[in-house]
């Protein structure tokens, strides 16, 4: 059975008469990621103007009587629509499709008919598949790869044929009909599955949509860059040099730094049983710098680097078996986690406000271990 809205895809909406209506449920995704089950109702109507799932189109939605229509499904001749409101059936209803979802499926469903029909005629590539994704669609080609050249080339067949008008059901538009104006972008290709290509595409108000979203980021990266748009690629060059030859002096700087300080400490008339250093800026190898060039196993160094009132970066080096304990008390009063080995616990932690009570567990350790001494 083809129903109305396959006879007249145009149609916007439609005035029939419910058949039945069957409590039923909905397994949906929620915005947490998890599956929900909604409580509603199966509606039957004797024809419909929303679209079932099919042919690789996803179902259309719309309301009835504006009762919202949350899934549409072929069963057999008939099409079930989920709502949570129950109608009644004999009942003369309203169905009104959501029409920029119908007319963006309608596009992307029209757009890879003719992309499958070029690339068979120009390359004798066979489609096995296609899907249309919320953002960008793709045809399943059965060929391990393309060419860029193949690519442009089917683009532009396609173009051509939308410009020359050829017509796609038993309407002919006018020229300057806004309905005909369906061009489309082969954005490139992805490896596929089984030594297939997937080809990935935009149709229609999409293209626009993508042209819209391009033109912006140009526009942005014009005022930021301070430079014209065919310049873009070579200012986000020479600003990419630049930032690893700053990176690289200043990852030098950081590790002399480390060094000077792992001298300092060492030489330190405090040095012995806790030595503690906490700086704003650093990483994880400006702490494994100091605590290599320190190398002791006879002291507990305890390095944190982060925001004293945010999360950081903690090291505690030391005598093995000392570090095989603190370690993990050291990260649960920093409110972190880390891991450790051959008298080393490095981690990451959220609370470095915490910093002297984990210093004070230190230095008590030490204490009773010397008392037992």
């Amino acid at each position: 059975m083809a129903f109305w809205c396959q006879r007249d895809s145009y149609a916007r909406e439609f005035t029939t008469t419910v058949v039945s209506c069957c409590p039923a449920e909905l397994q949906t995704e929620g915005s947490n990621g998890k599956k929900e089950v909604l409580s509603g109702f199966q509606v039957v109507l004797e024809d419909t103007v929303l679209f079932p799932e099919g042919g690789g189109q996803p179902d259309d939605r719309g309301t009835i009587n504006d009762i919202s229509v949350l899934r549409v499904t072929r069963r057999g001749e008939q099409a079930d629509h989920f709502t949570q409101t129950p109608l009644d059936p004999g009942s003369q209803v309203l169905v009104r499709v959501d029409w920029e979802r119908r007319f963006d499926h309608m596009q992307q469903h029209s757009g890879q008919h003719l992309i499958t029909a070029v690339a068979d005629h120009l390359f004798k590539l066979k489609t096995t598949s296609w899907e249309l994704g919320r953002f960008r669609s793709a045809i399943e080609l059965d060929t391990p790869s393309m060419t860029a050249e193949q690519v442009a080339a089917i683009e532009q067949s396609v173009n051509e044929k939308i410009r020359d008008r050829l017509p796609v059901n038993v309407r002919e538009l006018s020229l300057d009909d806004p309905e005909v104006e369906q061009v489309i972008k082969i954005l490139g290709t992805e490896k596929g599955k089984k030594n297939r290509t997937n080809l990935i595409f935009l149709s229609g108000n999409r293209v626009l949509k993508w042209m819209e979203r391009s033109h912006g980021t140009e526009k942005a990266l014009t005022a930021l860059l301070k430079c014209g748009a065919e310049d873009h690629v070579e200012a986000v060059k020479k600003l990419q040099n630049s930032t690893k030859i700053l990176q690289k002096n200043n990852l030098n700087l950081l590790r002399d730094l480390a060094v000077h300080i792992a001298h300092s400490l060492r030489n330190s008339p405090d040095w012995g049983g806790v030595v503690i250093l906490h700086r704003k800026e650093g990483d994880s190898e400006f702490m494994n710098i100091i605590a290599n060039e320190i190398g002791s196993e006879e002291t507990l160094l305890f390095l944190t680097v982060g925001d004293e009132k945010g999360g950081g970066l903690f090291l505690l080096a030391g005598p093995p078996a000392s570090v095989e304990t603190l370690g993990p008390r050291v990260a649960e009063v920093l409110e972190g986690k880390g891991a450790g080995k051959k008298g080393r616990f490095q981690g990451k932690a959220t609370k470095m406000s915490r910093r002297m009570e984990a210093q004070a567990l230190l230095q008590d350790y030490i204490s009773t271990q010397s008392a037992k001494e």
